[in-house]
């Protein structure tokens, strides 16, 4: 038997606001770090081993997305005694030289973030054996080199299954900043949620943006441009989608604005809890957000690089060890209603399990 979707009972109100919560920034970006020791770069004494420096991609520093969480962790692990410092990179032409120079600062940790990164965090790693190095979202093998990785097609399959049963008009979408195995996890989980929900309801959502069995579907191409964000969501919402999850970093906020101005569309967000790194205004429509607990796992391999317990096994962010997970529904809990809710902590509950396995390529 179908399950009625909940609606919601009055229209969502637009509020307009000041920012929210936007992470704090140190007063000075690294244009560079600690004079490199006598020595060289890449020593391990004990002042090295209590610092840790950080490269973002290209994407820049508040992202709303993994270089932002990246940098909370660090910033975390100062409580810990770990001296932290960033360099932003603005440009591709800024990714290598940001690495030399994290090298250089003789601290014992180089944590670098994304795919843009990898060449030169492997590159590095090579030469400086004695360096720990750890990498979010992307593998690079090497003694030296921790991977952190998230399972983001177990949550973002819950947000899938969620989306669904919250439309009203029987139309959810996602699309991506570009097609990359940390993007495109996100877009399989979603769909097998989709999926999963038409299943069990007997119903017939459909999925706009993604295609699971080509592996390809609308990608913008770029992490940083929000009127590409609208764009893409407006085209959407134009065939009828009323939930969209956009996987783009910036380029997302796009999306929630788009939703913002249409009045009945509602946002996943990605990596972060949207509710607390966006702008104010767009929380009326953050359905919930899919976590990556990126801030906790850096604060672990950062303390235990200091302790000298670093070790290269990847890190994989799991529903089961709380790695990933979804954000609570915030304003929207009562229009996702008592009992979608707890179909989708069940859920939940099986996927951790191993009961339920949500399957991707792009899976680390």
């Amino acid at each position: 038997m179908t399950v009625p979707r909940p609606r919601a009972t009055a229209p969502r109100p637009h509020r307009r606001a000041a920012l929210g919560v936007v992470l704090a920034v140190p007063a000075l970006l690294l244009a560079g770090c600690a004079q490199a020791p006598a020595e060289g770069g890449g020593g391990t004494d004990a002042a090295g081993a209590s610092c840790a420096r950080m490269v973002t991609n290209s994407g820049g520093l508040e992202d709303r997305s993994f270089n932002q969480s990246s940098w909370a962790g660090l910033q975390a692990a100062e409580a810990d005694g770990v001296d932290a410092e960033v360099l932003v990179s603005t440009s591709e032409n800024d990714l290598a030289p940001n690495v030399q120079q994290a090298v250089d600062s003789g601290c014992g940790l180089v944590l670098t973030v994304g795919y843009e990164l990898a060449a030169a965090t492997e590159e590095q790693a090579a030469a400086h054996p004695d360096v720990d190095f750890a990498i979010v979202d992307e593998t690079v093998e090497a003694p030296n080199v921790k991977p952190i990785l998230f399972d983001t097609a177990q949550a973002s399959y819950l947000a899938g299954y969620l989306a669904a049963g919250v439309s009203e008009t029987g139309v959810v979408a996602t699309f991506g900043g570009g097609n990359q195995p940390p993007v495109t996890l996100f877009m399989d989980g979603f769909s097998q949620g989709v999926a999963a929900w038409n299943a069990a309801h007997d119903d017939d959502v459909r999925l706009l943006g993604w295609d699971e069995g080509a592996q390809d579907g609308s990608f913008t191409g770029d992490f940083e441009d929000v009127s590409k964000g609208r764009q893409q969501a407006q085209a959407f919402i134009d065939q009828g989608a009323d939930v969209i999850m956009p996987v783009a970093g910036q380029v997302g906020e796009g999306a929630a604005a788009a939703a913002r101005d249409a009045g009945d569309v509602l946002v996943v967000w990605v990596d972060n809890d949207g509710y607390e790194s966006l702008p104010a205004e767009y929380r009326p429509v953050l359905l919930t957000s899919v976590l990556k607990d990126t801030e906790q796992a850096v604060r672990e391999i950062a303390v235990a690089s200091r302790d000298g317990d670093f070790d290269a096994e990847p890190f994989v962010g799991t529903l089961e060890n709380e790695g990933v997970g979804l954000a609570p529904f915030h304003d929207l809990e009562d229009r996702v209603g008592a009992d979608l809710a707890a179909e989708v902590d069940a859920l939940r509950d099986r996927v951790a399990a191993g009961e339920v396995t949500v399957t991707s390529p792009s899976a680390p």
